[in-house]
């Protein structure tokens, strides 16, 4: 892999992966843009103790363009974006719009090819795997950071989540605090330690291994699961069969295996309701251990991915008991959204 650093109009980092070197990412950003200033604010709720963030700025984000301006298509004569080069493989930069920035956090987009009107299913393994190596890269950069204690990788896909850009791309946020879902997990895997001795994760992987029925894809080195307690319709958890606290830590075997198990799970994803329905929305993302937790070696790295579409034309809203009380109620069997998920293998 090839990582070529440097600089937008308005002095935010732009960061180019190439599977192989030669080429020419020297093209200038030639944007008028003023320099970008954070004033994003983080409060604590002191009741249920956790933290959330404003930002206001992101009010005026770019909002569905049409396809001849996506910011994120390569540059292209005097249409201009947010890539100079007039092509690229995987390029990484600094969101324009942050959640957080400056000493309280970093936020990046991820374009994972150029083409527009692709997706990351249509990805060859060798363009997934370039981006897993982006993912590692950026995980460990941000970790080197003194305002992150935890990276998320992630990916909105389809309006229906909210994203506002049709361009394919995902996300990377390095909070600048442990956020509620992962100090939930950590408590519950510090507790089950005390208690018994074991490894919650380990032992609710070996568990679904066991049981079969909620297990959608297994690899030598990947298990992909719908868990026993899923919150979503459609929801998978996939684990490398080793427990490992972060992306840094897979090995060349793990990273070989990973782009044809999490593409064939997205295609699946995509054939859930059948051709009519269209592509499926979802939030895919990586949980990985927090930098400076003392217990980090417990915690197992995975990746969730769930789909808010619940049959081809209806969607899971959170209503009251979701939204209110933090209680979900769903209304797909964990063991029957398996079992479509493996019905739906891509040919």
């Amino acid at each position: 892999m090839r990582k070529t650093s440097t600089l937008l109009a308005d002095g935010r980092e732009l960061i180019y992966y190439d599977a192989v070197g030669g080429a020419d990412r020297s093209a200038v950003d030639r944007r008028p843009l003023p320099k970008t200033t954070s004033r994003s604010e983080i409060r604590h709720n002191v009741l249920l103790g956790e933290r959330v963030g404003y930002a206001a700025h992101r009010q005026s984000r770019t909002y569905h363009p049409p396809a001849d301006q996506c910011p994120l298509c390569p540059t292209v004569g005097e249409r201009l974006s947010e890539i100079p080069a007039d092509s690229y493989e995987v390029a990484v930069f600094e969101n324009r719009f942050p959640s957080f920035g400056g000493d309280q956090g970093r936020c990046e987009v991820v374009c994972f090819t150029s083409d527009h009107g692709a997706s990351f299913a249509d990805l060859t393994e060798e363009q997934a795997a370039l981006v897993l190596s982006a993912w590692t890269d950026r995980t460990d950069e941000l970790s080197r950071l003194p305002g992150v204690r935890q990276i998320y990788c992630f990916e909105n896909r389809g309006a229906e989540i909210g994203v506002t850009l049709a361009h394919p791309h995902g996300q990377i946020y390095g909070y600048p605090f442990v956020t509620p879902f992962t100090e939930r997990m950590m408590s519950a895997v510090a507790e089950h330690r005390r208690r018994t001795g074991g490894n919650l994760f380990d032992e609710q992987v070996a568990a679904e291994r066991a049981d079969g029925s909620r297990v959608v894809l297994q690899t030598p080195h990947w298990i992909a699961f719908v868990p026993h307690a899923a919150r979503w319709p459609y929801e998978v958890h996939l684990y490398p069969a080793r427990r490992v606290a972060d992306l840094r830590e897979l090995d060349d075997a793990e990273r070989a295996e990973f782009p044809g198990i999490y593409l064939e799970l997205l295609r699946r994803f995509d054939r859930l309701f059948g051709p009519d329905a269209g592509p499926t929305p979802y939030i895919s993302g990586w949980h990985q251990a927090p930098f400076e937790a003392p217990d980090r070696s417990d915690f197992a790295l995975h990746l969730e991915i769930f789909t808010i579409r619940r049959s081809a034309d209806k969607l899971k809203f959170l209503a009251g008991s979701e939204s209110g009380m933090g209680a979900f109620v769903s209304d797909v069997l964990p063991e029957a959204a398996a079992a479509r998920l493996r019905e739906v293998a891509s040919e």
